[in-house]
Protein backbone atom coordinates (compact mmCIF):
# COMPACT_ATOMS: atom_id res chain seq x y z
CA UNK A 1 0.00 0.00 0.00
CA UNK A 2 2.85 2.29 0.65
CA UNK A 3 4.42 1.91 -2.36
CA UNK A 4 1.56 2.22 -4.72
CA UNK A 5 0.78 5.55 -2.38
CA UNK A 6 4.13 6.49 -3.46
CA UNK A 7 3.76 5.95 -6.82
CA UNK A 8 1.34 7.74 -7.42
CA UNK A 9 2.66 10.75 -5.52
CA UNK A 10 4.90 10.23 -8.72
CA UNK A 11 2.52 9.84 -11.07
CA UNK A 12 -0.68 11.22 -9.98
CA UNK A 13 -2.76 9.44 -12.13
CA UNK A 14 -2.19 5.41 -12.88
CA UNK A 15 -4.93 2.69 -13.94
CA UNK A 16 -5.02 -0.40 -12.21
CA UNK A 17 -3.40 -2.49 -14.57
CA UNK A 18 -0.15 -0.29 -14.56
CA UNK A 19 0.09 -0.50 -10.66
CA UNK A 20 -0.82 -4.53 -11.25
CA UNK A 21 2.17 -5.32 -13.23
CA UNK A 22 4.76 -2.33 -11.34
CA UNK A 23 3.97 -4.75 -8.20
CA UNK A 24 3.10 -8.62 -9.76
CA UNK A 25 -0.27 -8.15 -7.54
CA UNK A 26 -3.86 -8.97 -8.96
CA UNK A 27 -6.04 -6.20 -9.70
CA UNK A 28 -8.60 -7.48 -6.73
CA UNK A 29 -5.19 -6.69 -4.77
CA UNK A 30 -5.06 -3.04 -6.47
CA UNK A 31 -8.51 -1.95 -5.98
CA UNK A 32 -8.31 -3.78 -2.55
CA UNK A 33 -5.47 -1.37 -1.32
CA UNK A 34 -6.73 1.85 -2.73
CA UNK A 35 -10.03 1.00 -0.84
CA UNK A 36 -7.58 1.11 2.41
CA UNK A 37 -6.16 3.96 1.43
CA UNK A 38 -9.22 5.84 1.16
CA UNK A 39 -10.88 4.52 4.26
CA UNK A 40 -7.54 6.26 5.38
CA UNK A 41 -8.53 9.60 4.51
CA UNK A 42 -6.18 9.96 1.07
CA UNK A 43 -7.93 11.30 -1.26
CA UNK A 44 -7.80 9.08 -4.36
CA UNK A 45 -10.52 8.73 -7.26
CA UNK A 46 -11.12 6.07 -8.90
CA UNK A 47 -12.51 6.73 -12.39
CA UNK A 48 -14.04 4.07 -14.47
CA UNK A 49 -14.01 3.93 -18.31
CA UNK A 50 -11.60 4.33 -21.17
CA UNK A 51 -9.76 7.39 -20.39
CA UNK A 52 -10.28 6.25 -16.43
CA UNK A 53 -7.95 5.29 -13.71
CA UNK A 54 -6.31 5.87 -9.96
CA UNK A 55 -5.53 9.21 -9.62
CA UNK A 56 -4.75 11.48 -6.46
CA UNK A 57 -5.40 15.06 -5.72
CA UNK A 58 -2.56 17.60 -6.91
CA UNK A 59 -2.67 19.06 -3.17
CA UNK A 60 -2.27 15.92 -0.92
CA UNK A 61 1.18 15.98 0.50
CA UNK A 62 3.14 12.98 3.10
CA UNK A 63 2.42 14.25 6.28
CA UNK A 64 5.91 15.15 8.28
CA UNK A 65 6.32 12.54 9.76
CA UNK A 66 6.26 9.62 6.68
CA UNK A 67 9.44 9.60 7.06
CA UNK A 68 11.71 7.90 9.67
CA UNK A 69 15.12 9.49 11.23
CA UNK A 70 16.84 6.98 9.65
CA UNK A 71 15.21 7.79 5.74
CA UNK A 72 15.99 11.57 6.95
CA UNK A 73 19.67 10.90 7.52
CA UNK A 74 20.39 8.89 4.38
CA UNK A 75 18.58 11.23 1.96
CA UNK A 76 20.47 13.85 3.29
CA UNK A 77 23.66 11.99 3.38
CA UNK A 78 22.77 11.65 -0.39
CA UNK A 79 22.24 15.34 -0.87
CA UNK A 80 24.74 16.46 0.79
CA UNK A 81 27.76 14.28 -1.48
CA UNK A 82 25.91 15.76 -4.47
CA UNK A 83 25.44 19.48 -3.12
CA UNK A 84 29.46 19.90 -2.63
CA UNK A 85 30.15 18.68 -6.55
CA UNK A 86 26.49 20.76 -7.97
CA UNK A 87 26.05 24.34 -7.12
CA UNK A 88 22.56 24.27 -6.46
CA UNK A 89 20.73 26.38 -4.54
CA UNK A 90 17.16 24.38 -4.66
CA UNK A 91 19.71 21.55 -3.23
CA UNK A 92 20.75 23.40 -0.53
CA UNK A 93 17.61 24.48 0.33
CA UNK A 94 15.91 21.16 0.10
CA UNK A 95 18.83 20.19 2.58
CA UNK A 96 18.50 22.84 4.77
CA UNK A 97 14.37 21.44 5.21
CA UNK A 98 15.33 17.91 5.85
CA UNK A 99 17.92 18.52 8.52
CA UNK A 100 14.93 20.24 10.16
CA UNK A 101 13.28 17.63 10.46
CA UNK A 102 15.88 15.36 12.41
CA UNK A 103 14.90 16.45 15.46
CA UNK A 104 17.74 13.92 17.38
CA UNK A 105 20.16 16.89 19.52
CA UNK A 106 22.18 14.05 19.63
CA UNK A 107 23.32 14.42 16.17
CA UNK A 108 26.64 16.03 15.81
CA UNK A 109 26.01 18.97 13.84
CA UNK A 110 29.53 19.11 12.84
CA UNK A 111 28.90 15.91 10.50
CA UNK A 112 27.30 16.49 7.40
CA UNK A 113 27.28 12.96 5.81
CA UNK A 114 29.11 9.99 5.58
CA UNK A 115 29.19 10.09 1.55
CA UNK A 116 31.56 12.45 -0.11
CA UNK A 117 31.53 12.91 -3.56
CA UNK A 118 34.57 14.45 -5.83
CA UNK A 119 34.87 13.96 -9.33
CA UNK A 120 37.71 15.74 -9.50
CA UNK A 121 41.65 14.54 -9.94
CA UNK A 122 43.66 15.06 -6.93
CA UNK A 123 44.98 18.78 -6.31
CA UNK A 124 42.04 20.09 -8.74
CA UNK A 125 39.41 20.51 -6.43
CA UNK A 126 38.88 24.38 -6.45
CA UNK A 127 39.18 24.47 -10.36
CA UNK A 128 36.90 21.37 -11.18
CA UNK A 129 34.40 22.37 -9.00
CA UNK A 130 34.65 26.16 -11.24
CA UNK A 131 34.14 24.30 -14.31
CA UNK A 132 31.05 21.86 -12.72
CA UNK A 133 29.37 25.26 -11.56
CA UNK A 134 29.98 26.46 -15.29
CA UNK A 135 28.58 23.85 -16.83
CA UNK A 136 25.71 23.30 -13.98
CA UNK A 137 24.40 26.86 -14.59
CA UNK A 138 25.00 26.66 -18.49
CA UNK A 139 22.88 23.51 -18.46
CA UNK A 140 20.12 25.76 -15.97
CA UNK A 141 20.18 28.66 -18.53
CA UNK A 142 20.18 27.00 -21.86
CA UNK A 143 23.75 29.17 -21.85
CA UNK A 144 26.19 28.04 -25.00
CA UNK A 145 29.72 27.50 -24.09
CA UNK A 146 33.18 28.01 -25.89
CA UNK A 147 35.30 25.25 -24.46
CA UNK A 148 38.81 24.20 -25.05
CA UNK A 149 38.72 20.42 -24.91
CA UNK A 150 41.82 18.30 -24.34
CA UNK A 151 41.11 14.49 -25.88
CA UNK A 152 43.14 11.45 -24.32
CA UNK A 153 45.50 12.00 -27.22
CA UNK A 154 46.14 14.95 -25.91
CA UNK A 155 44.81 17.13 -28.53
CA UNK A 156 42.73 20.57 -28.11
CA UNK A 157 40.10 21.78 -29.87
CA UNK A 158 37.99 24.71 -29.44
CA UNK A 159 33.96 23.77 -29.60
CA UNK A 160 30.69 25.62 -29.12
CA UNK A 161 28.57 23.27 -27.29
CA UNK A 162 25.01 23.28 -25.73
CA UNK A 163 24.83 21.89 -22.44
CA UNK A 164 21.58 19.63 -21.51
CA UNK A 165 22.36 17.36 -18.56
CA UNK A 166 25.19 16.71 -16.48
CA UNK A 167 25.91 12.87 -15.91
CA UNK A 168 27.66 11.17 -13.06
CA UNK A 169 28.80 7.72 -14.70
CA UNK A 170 31.62 5.35 -13.24
CA UNK A 171 32.71 8.12 -10.77
CA UNK A 172 33.27 10.45 -13.54
CA UNK A 173 31.60 13.50 -14.51
CA UNK A 174 30.35 14.59 -18.11
CA UNK A 175 28.32 17.35 -19.49
CA UNK A 176 25.95 15.84 -22.60
CA UNK A 177 25.94 18.45 -25.12
CA UNK A 178 25.20 19.32 -28.88
CA UNK A 179 28.65 19.98 -30.40
CA UNK A 180 28.30 22.52 -32.99
CA UNK A 181 31.68 21.01 -34.60
CA UNK A 182 30.22 17.71 -35.27
CA UNK A 183 26.93 18.74 -35.40
CA UNK A 184 25.58 16.01 -33.03
CA UNK A 185 25.23 15.37 -29.01
CA UNK A 186 28.11 14.37 -27.64
CA UNK A 187 29.46 13.17 -23.64
CA UNK A 188 32.43 15.20 -22.49
CA UNK A 189 34.57 14.42 -19.64
CA UNK A 190 34.66 17.24 -17.39
CA UNK A 191 37.80 17.02 -15.85
CA UNK A 192 38.97 17.14 -19.60
CA UNK A 193 37.81 20.41 -19.86
CA UNK A 194 40.74 23.05 -20.07
CA UNK A 195 38.48 25.93 -19.79
CA UNK A 196 34.97 27.41 -20.72
CA UNK A 197 33.27 30.30 -20.71
CA UNK A 198 30.06 31.86 -21.74
CA UNK A 199 29.67 32.90 -25.24
CA UNK A 200 26.61 35.31 -24.43
CA UNK A 201 24.36 33.34 -26.72
CA UNK A 202 21.39 31.23 -26.11
CA UNK A 203 19.87 27.41 -27.10
CA UNK A 204 16.80 26.06 -27.43
CA UNK A 205 17.25 22.78 -25.43
CA UNK A 206 15.92 19.72 -27.95
CA UNK A 207 13.51 17.68 -26.36
CA UNK A 208 15.95 14.12 -24.98
CA UNK A 209 14.99 11.15 -23.01
CA UNK A 210 17.64 8.79 -21.00
CA UNK A 211 17.55 6.24 -23.47
CA UNK A 212 19.36 9.39 -25.89
CA UNK A 213 22.24 9.36 -23.55
CA UNK A 214 24.82 7.12 -24.40
CA UNK A 215 25.29 5.98 -20.90
CA UNK A 216 26.14 2.01 -21.02
CA UNK A 217 29.62 2.04 -20.97
CA UNK A 218 30.22 -1.57 -20.86
CA UNK A 219 32.37 -3.06 -24.42
CA UNK A 220 31.50 -5.42 -26.85
CA UNK A 221 32.95 -8.69 -26.46
CA UNK A 222 35.31 -7.80 -29.29
CA UNK A 223 37.06 -5.02 -27.29
CA UNK A 224 37.97 -7.12 -24.53
CA UNK A 225 41.25 -9.46 -24.10
CA UNK A 226 41.12 -12.36 -21.71
CA UNK A 227 44.66 -11.78 -19.62
CA UNK A 228 46.60 -13.85 -17.00
CA UNK A 229 49.16 -11.58 -14.89
CA UNK A 230 51.94 -12.64 -12.39
CA UNK A 231 51.93 -10.03 -9.61
CA UNK A 232 54.68 -9.07 -7.17
CA UNK A 233 53.63 -9.16 -3.54
CA UNK A 234 54.98 -5.59 -3.69
CA UNK A 235 52.79 -4.29 -6.06
CA UNK A 236 49.60 -5.93 -5.09
CA UNK A 237 47.78 -2.85 -3.70
CA UNK A 238 48.41 -1.14 -7.26
CA UNK A 239 46.96 -4.18 -8.73
CA UNK A 240 44.33 -4.80 -6.51
CA UNK A 241 42.60 -1.37 -6.99
CA UNK A 242 43.09 -1.55 -10.74
CA UNK A 243 41.55 -4.68 -10.96
CA UNK A 244 39.63 -5.81 -8.18
CA UNK A 245 40.05 -7.87 -5.48
CA UNK A 246 38.11 -10.38 -6.12
CA UNK A 247 40.19 -10.74 -9.51
CA UNK A 248 43.19 -11.87 -8.28
CA UNK A 249 43.97 -14.72 -6.43
CA UNK A 250 46.94 -16.25 -4.49
CA UNK A 251 49.08 -18.91 -6.01
CA UNK A 252 52.70 -19.85 -4.32
CA UNK A 253 54.48 -16.88 -3.48
CA UNK A 254 53.34 -14.68 -6.52
CA UNK A 255 49.20 -13.42 -7.04
CA UNK A 256 47.84 -14.47 -10.31
CA UNK A 257 44.82 -12.68 -12.25
CA UNK A 258 42.36 -13.98 -14.73
CA UNK A 259 39.59 -11.59 -16.32
CA UNK A 260 39.08 -9.75 -19.17
CA UNK A 261 40.07 -5.89 -19.68
CA UNK A 262 39.42 -3.45 -22.66
CA UNK A 263 41.90 -3.83 -25.20
CA UNK A 264 42.89 -0.50 -25.65
CA UNK A 265 46.10 1.80 -25.91
CA UNK A 266 46.32 2.28 -22.49
CA UNK A 267 46.52 -1.12 -21.27
CA UNK A 268 50.13 -1.65 -22.29
CA UNK A 269 51.22 1.61 -20.63
CA UNK A 270 49.35 0.27 -17.90
CA UNK A 271 51.13 -2.93 -17.59
CA UNK A 272 54.56 -1.08 -17.88
CA UNK A 273 53.86 1.25 -14.70
CA UNK A 274 54.13 -1.43 -12.63
CA UNK A 275 57.33 -1.33 -13.40
CA UNK A 276 58.33 -4.96 -13.86
CA UNK A 277 55.90 -6.07 -10.62
CA UNK A 278 53.53 -7.25 -13.07
CA UNK A 279 54.36 -10.24 -15.78
CA UNK A 280 51.97 -10.63 -18.59
CA UNK A 281 51.48 -14.70 -18.51
CA UNK A 282 48.74 -14.71 -21.76
CA UNK A 283 47.66 -13.84 -24.60
CA UNK A 284 51.00 -14.08 -26.08
CA UNK A 285 49.75 -10.55 -28.59
CA UNK A 286 50.41 -8.92 -25.23
CA UNK A 287 53.47 -9.83 -24.18
CA UNK A 288 55.23 -8.94 -27.70
CA UNK A 289 53.39 -5.56 -27.09
CA UNK A 290 54.97 -4.97 -23.81
CA UNK A 291 58.16 -6.47 -24.08
CA UNK A 292 58.68 -3.68 -27.48
CA UNK A 293 56.89 -1.13 -25.41
CA UNK A 294 59.73 -1.87 -22.64
CA UNK A 295 62.38 -1.89 -25.35
CA UNK A 296 61.44 1.30 -26.89
CA UNK A 297 61.39 3.14 -23.34
CA UNK A 298 65.07 1.62 -23.14
CA UNK A 299 66.63 2.49 -26.19
CA UNK A 300 65.57 5.94 -25.78
CA UNK A 301 67.27 6.60 -22.66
Amino acid sequence: MVKILTLLLARRKLTARQIADRYEISMRSVYRYIEELTVADIPIDVTRGRYGGISIADTYRLPAGYFTKKEYEATVNALTAMASQVNEPAVEDALEKLRRQIKDERVDASVSGSIIVDGGSWGDTKRFSDKMQVCERAVKESLCLDIDYISREGVHSRRIIDPHVLVFKQNIWYVYAFCHTRQEFRLFKIARIKSASFTGKQFTPKKITREDIPLNFSYRSDELAEIKLEIEKEKLPDAEEWLGIDNIEPRGNKFVAELSVPDDDGLVSKILAFGGGVKVISPEVLREKVKAAALRIAEGV
